[in-house]
């Protein structure tokens, strides 16, 4: 019987002949074995990880689809944002979605007309029309910039190449979801792991001709850019092009309220294994275009939408022990290792225990018998435990005091509720060397530097290797030792460095999201870029005297507060956080923040807030005000130029400090007339 060391290797072996010889055919043109050698050589590798769990730790086949495509095709800026939609998995997340419309644009008894659709599990693309001519056709890509597949997705036949009709719109994008029906997949199964990765895999082609042989199909369910906009509604909208040509699902429906939310999402997913295609969920927007627009989007997501994902699927396994993982803020997090059971389509042998808190909740111990679940890409969770099938002798966990780099942990407390963190952590930061690595992982993420090639897996490996210890040591890595290294040809080496070398130009938001400090999100990272406005103002934070007073003044900024402040003077008072942020620096080309818009009605005016209006809320005011080249401060100021008094409730307070600093006061009244004008 092998060992499993031995079978490891082998497996190893297969995976990386799998990767040479996809290279061959992806990336070189070059196939060097039939079509049944290499059929039979995933066949292998597929039973191998069936008979052997275990092996789907370390890899697995149904991630290797293909070569990566970033070289073959031409990157293209996207007209606007191609954002993912935010997720929401049970009544109470549909519950907070509608109050935040509602609180957002001020709306208290009124009804919101919402579209609903099922969502498909396929591949995003968007369809760029001129004069009624197809002449751009784009990959998701990372949301901002995609890759150019205009003649891929022209084999789709039902796909219009040309509109002829009148009064059409000179800019028209239609987006849509490309996917493989179920029966087709059936044929092509061998070749892929799903359906999704079928569609995908095919859309990212070199040869269309190749393309061409897979039966890709569509559904278009919204656009980007149309000029002249003469659209009001979204359901009005997908009439429209349904008439042009362009193929829409046929079960969409207008719906009002939660309950009809509610009954929608049953109704579709008691028809999910009858549709011909995948879906995992169903989509609700906001049907009226100017609610869309005044609602906005987030950094990575937009306000008017959100995927409402089917139920949690279940499974019952058994904890084979506890583990702990420190996270990039130095978060101590227990997981489960679990024997492996298949949740959801999905081999899980991890699920996540949250904290200590969790682990003394639900008195959760090794050996346990637990019930999982997992939604959607959220990590597997588990539910509960079956104290009835508990060992006689089993033994309460312990949650250990220290980190696994040894230092002491600590649970902090809110200085405002005085209550103590559910979590505990490391507070060493670059220090230990588990926080360093999983910051490492951060900065090269889709959302920070976004360096394509340097996964998790490869930072692990390059961190062993001692290529990569911090930051800086991404932009000099040693190609040479890297080309000795399993998996690492000249392709996937001159791919590395044109994705390193693309992320030394980066905006500065990115920037200070990247370095990982603690509660700085993307939405902060944003205001904080347009309060420094450039790498060397941002700079500053570094000396201690000159931190204290751009500190000061950060608390006049609207969406940063005390929690933010002292994670930022935190961060800043580690001098090896310090030594690690300018050497990185170093390396970068980083822009200057640029304000959405400098010329609009506010332009350079600073702004406050106080009361509530008739018609929008604070945050759609504070969103005028910026979308229109002002700012928002939080807090009255000699730097403020208006006071904007709601009629609802002003607290008199900020009025009369208004008052006797001398800044002007807007009622109400005014400030819709400004907006009018």
């Amino acid at each position: 019987m092998k060992s499993k060391n031995k079978i490891e290797q082998e497996f190893l072996k297969k995976i990386k002949n799998l990767k040479k010889h996809n290279k061959l055919y992806y990336t070189d043109d070059s196939p060097k074995i039939s079509d049944y050698k290499y059929d039979s050589l995933k066949k292998e590798i597929k039973e191998l990880e069936i008979k052997h769990p275990f092996l789907k730790k370390i890899s697995s086949i149904d991630n290797i689809i293909g070569a990566k495509p970033s070289s073959k095709f031409e990157k293209i800026e996207h007209l606007t944002p191609m954002l993912s939609l935010s997720n929401s998995f049970d009544i109470n997340d549909i519950n907070d979605f509608h109050k935040k419309i509602k609180n957002f644009l001020n709306l208290k008894n009124e009804k919101i007309e919402l579209f609903c659709e099922p969502k498909i599990d396929g591949i995003s693309a968007t369809l760029i029309y001129e004069n009624g001519n197809l002449i751009k056709g784009l990959s998701r890509g990372d949301g901002f910039t995609g890759e150019n597949i205009l003649e891929n997705l022209k084999t789709i036949t039902s796909i219009p190449k040309k509109i002829d009709t009148k009064n059409l719109p000179e800019l028209l994008e239609i987006r849509c979801e490309i996917f493989i029906g179920k029966n087709d997949f059936n044929n092509l199964k061998d070749k892929f792991a799903n359906p999704r990765n079928a569609a995908g895999g095919s859309l990212r082609q070199k040869n269309s001709e190749e393309t061409a042989k897979i039966p890709l199909k569509y559904f278009a369910y919204g656009f980007g850019i149309i000029r002249p906009m003469e659209f009001s509604k979204q359901s009005e909208f997908l009439k429209k092009i349904s008439e042009l040509g362009f193929i829409t699902n046929p079960l969409s429906e207008k719906i009002t309220g939660i309950d009809s939310i509610e009954k929608y999402h049953k109704k579709i997913d008691n028809m999910r294994s009858s549709l011909e295609y995948d879906i995992d969920g169903i989509v609700l927007k906001i049907n009226d275009l100017n609610l869309q627009k005044r609602l906005g989007s987030t950094s990575n997501s937009p306000r008017w939408a959100t995927a409402y994902k089917f139920s949690a699927e279940k499974a019952t396994t058994r904890i084979k022990t506890i583990s702990i993982q420190v996270g990039r803020t130095g978060a101590i997090t227990p997981v489960a290792k679990v024997d492996p059971v298949t949740v959801g389509g999905v081999v899980v042998s991890n699920a996540t225990l949250h904290n200590e808190d969790e682990i003394k909740r639900k008195d959760i111990r090794i050996g346990d018998t637990i019930q999982i679940q997992r939604a959607g890409d959220v990590i597997p969770q588990v539910v509960s435990v079956d104290i009835k099938k508990r060992d006689a002798e089993s033994k309460k966990f312990i949650f250990p005091t220290k980190c696994l780099c040894g230092g002491l942990t600590i649970k902090e407390k809110n200085k405002i509720t005085k209550k103590e963190d559910a979590v505990r952590r490391c507070v060493k930061g670059y220090a230990c060397e588990f926080i360093a690595k999983e910051k490492l992982k951060h900065i090269v993420s889709k959302d920070a530097f976004n360096i394509d090639g340097l996964g998790k897996k490869v930072i692990d490996q390059f961190w062993d290797l001692s290529l990569i210890k911090e930051p800086s040591d991404i932009f000099e890595l040693n190609f040479s030792k890297i080309k000795n290294l399993e998996g690492w040809g000249e392709v996937s080496i001159d791919n590395l460095k044109k994705a390193i070398s693309n992320s030394k130009i980066i905006k500065l938001d990115k920037f200070i999201f990247s370095i990982g400090i603690r509660h700085i999100g993307q939405e902060n990272a944003k205001i904080l870029a347009g309060f420094f406005g450039s790498i060397k103002e941002f700079s500053k934070l570094f000396d201690l005297k000159t931190r204290e007073k751009l500190l000061s003044s950060l608390v006049d900024l609207d969406g940063i507060g005390g929690t933010q402040i002292d994670s930022i003077n935190n961060f800043f008072s580690n001098t090896t956080n310090i030594r690690i942020t300018k050497k990185l620096i170093e390396k970068l080309e980083i822009n200057n923040f640029a304000i959405r818009n400098t010329s609009g009605k506010f332009s350079n005016k600073k702004m406050m807030f106080t009361g509530g209006f008739q018609n929008m809320s604070r945050s759609e005011a504070k969103t005028i005000v910026e979308n229109n080249g002002g700012k928002v401060l939080g807090t009255i100021s000699k730097k403020l130029d208006f006071l904007v008094v709601g009629d609802s409730k002003p607290t008199k307070k900020k009025i009369d400090q208004a008052k006797e600093l001398n800044i002007k006061i807007i009622l109400e009244k005014e400030w819709k007339k400004i907006l009018n004008s």
